[in-house]
C-alpha cells in the first residue's frame, strides 16, 4: 500500500470536504430548482461563499490527481469517505450551532464499513489506461444507475431527495475520478497528446454535469443526507472501475472477502440511515 498515496488522499478528502460545506451553505439559500437546472449555477455563481467553496475544491482535484496517479483507483477513491466525518463539524461552524449526534453516527458508521472494506480488499495497481470497450461497459452501468436516481428523485423531497442526488452524483464522481487517472497517466507521459484523447473532454463533461447535479442535492436537508451518499457511492464506483476496466486486483481470500460483504452492507444501512434524516 503507498503511504503517500494515503496521505494525499486524505489531505484531498479534507479540501472536499471544505469545500462541499461552504457550496452546500450557499447552495441552500437559494430556491429549489429542478434537476440539472443550469440556472442554479448561474446564480451561484454571484455569491462569494460558493466562489470561495471552489479554492478547496481545485486543490483537493490536483491532490487527488496526484495521489491517483501514485495508487490504485481502489485504493484512493474510498480514503475521499473520511471527507464525510469531516464535513460535519465545518457545517455546522457555519451555521453557528452545535453538529447532531445522529449525523456523526451516520458518517462514523460510514467511514468503519468503508475502512473495513479497503483493509480487507487490500487493492493492488492494475494497468495504466483501459481499452475502450471497458470503458463503455462501466458508462453504460452507471448511466442507468444515474437514471433511475433523478427518476425518483422527481418523487421525494428533503433529505430523500438530497440521498438519491447523492448516489446518483457520487457514482458520476466514481466516473470521473476513473477518467482523471487516465488523464493524469497521459499528461505525466505524453503532455500533448492529452489533446487527442476523448478522456480529457469526457472529463470536463461529465465534471460540469456533476458539479450541477451536486449542487441539487445539496439543496434540501442536512449536509449529512447527500454527501454520505455522494462519499459511499465515489468510492465504491471507483473500486468497481478500478477492478473491471483498470485490472486493479482485491483480496480473495474466503474470509477477507466476508469481511468486505459486512463492510459493503454497513454502508447500504449508512445511506439508508442519512436517507431518513430530517431537515432541522
Amino acid at each position: 500500500m503507498n503511504s503517500l498515496a494515503v496521505v494525499l488522499g486524505l489531505l484531498s478528502a479534507a479540501n472536499f470536504a471544505l469545500g462541499a460545506s461552504l457550496e452546500q451553505h450557499a447552495a441552500k439559500q437559494e430556491r429549489q430548482t429542478r434537476t440539472l437546472d443550469p440556472r442554479l449555477i448561474l446564480r451561484l455563481l454571484r455569491r462569494p461563499l460558493w466562489l470561495f467553496g471552489w479554492v478547496p475544491d481545485a486543490a483537493g482535484t490536483v491532490l487527488q490527481a496526484v495521489a491517483l496517479n501514485l495508487g490504485a483507483l481502489a485504493l484512493v477513491e474510498p480514503l475521499l469517505l473520511s471527507g464525510v466525518f469531516m464535513a460535519i463539524p465545518v457545517e455546522a461552524a457555519l451555521e453557528r450551532r452545535r453538529p447532531h449526534p445522529r449525523d456523526a453516527v451516520v458518517v462514523a458508521f460510514g467511514v468503519v464499513g468503508l475502512a473495513a472494506f479497503l483493509a480487507a480488499a487490500d487493492p493492488r495497481p492494475g494497468i495504466a489506461e483501459p481499452v475502450f470497450a471497458d470503458w463503455l461497459r462501466v458508462g453504460a452501468a452507471v448511466a442507468v444507475l444515474v437514471a433511475v436516481c433523478l427518476v425518483l428523485a422527481w418523487r421525494v423531497h428533503d433529505a430523500a431527495r438530497g440521498v438519491l442526488l447523492g448516489v446518483a452524483t457520487g457514482a458520476m464522481y466514481g466516473i470521473a475520478a476513473a477518467l482523471l487517472k487516465s488523464v493524469t497517466a497521459i499528461l505525466s507521459e505524453h503532455p500533448v497528446q492529452v489533446f487527442v484523447h476523448w478522456e480529457g473532454y469526457a472529463l470536463v463533461l461529465l465534471g460540469g454535469a456533476a458539479l450541477t447535479l451536486n449542487q441539487n442535492a445539496f439543496q434540501g436537508g442536512p449536509i449529512a443526507a447527500p454527501l454520505t451518499a455522494i462519499a459511499l457511492l465515489d468510492p465504491l464506483v471507483g473500486v468497481a472501475v478500478g477492478v473491471t476496466a483498470f485490472h486493479e486486483s482485491l483480496s480473495t481470500a474466503p474470509a477477507r472477502i466476508a469481511v468486505q460483504v459486512l463492510g459493503v452492507l454497513a454502508m447500504s444501512v449508512c445511506i439508508w440511515l442519512a436517507s431518513t434524516t430530517r431537515s432541522r
